[in-house]
């Protein structure tokens, strides 16, 4: 499980098929301290839950390995990654750690489009599209899992939904690289899901 809060920003530096082109096995590298990353550890990569296969340091850097599988590729952005992609990091949540956001599987439930970018003076407004099965569970003020990263949803109009960003997040995020255009990963929130089925039972 995860917060949805990034800790680092990791960077795909080597990126190879394996099993028949059927798995690929991605290296990023990051700022965590390797000593600390256990083989078969989880880290959400822009918001999609990997496991850790091996681990490392390079010229001063840590590295992980993570192999992304054939439903991975087909669901998430992972499908558009290279190298020199820079990812949304994040750590298991571990007992006693600071709740920062919201509860996150890290299990990307598909992708949302960004409409459109307005940059105001003190943050950015992103409008965001998506399918009409997962806009069933985004509400005003609810929270939404966009590329990892904890957000508050701010307007919702059919399957079009807006999220305000904070310089802060900007800054420590890939999000200050999204433009028009752009797909990210969408996790909706884990009780607005249990909500609907509840709701579907009756």
């Amino acid at each position: 499980m995860f917060t949805g809060i990034v800790t680092d920003i990791g960077e795909i530096v080597s990126f190879k098929p394996v099993a028949q082109g059927q798995l690929h096995r991605l290296r990023i590298a990051c700022s965590y301290d390797q000593t600390t990353i256990a083989d078969g550890a989880s880290i959400a990569c822009n918001g999609v839950c990997l496991t850790v296969v091996a681990s490392g340091v390079a010229d001063g850097k840590t590295w992980f390995e993570v192999d992304t599988a054939a439903e991975t590729l087909a669901l998430t952005t992972a499908k558009h990654w290279k190298l020199g992609t820079k990812l949304n990091l994040e750590r298991a949540l571990k007992i006693g750690d600071e709740l920062g956001g919201h509860i996150v599987a890290g299990h990307a439930d598909g992708i949302a489009t960004i409409v459109s970018r307005e940059d105001l003076p003190d943050m950015a407004r992103f409008v965001l599209s998506t399918t009409r099965e997962l806009a069933r569970f985004i509400a005003t003020k609810g929270s939404i899992t966009l590329d990892g990263v904890s957000l508050t949803v701010n307007t919702v109009d059919d399957v079009t939904f807006s999220v305000l960003i904070i310089p802060h997040t900007l800054d420590v995020t890939t999000i200050g690289g999204w433009k028009a255009g752009s797909e990210v990963n969408i996790e909706v929130d884990l009780m607005a899901r249990y909500a609907a089925r509840l709701t579907e039972m009756k």
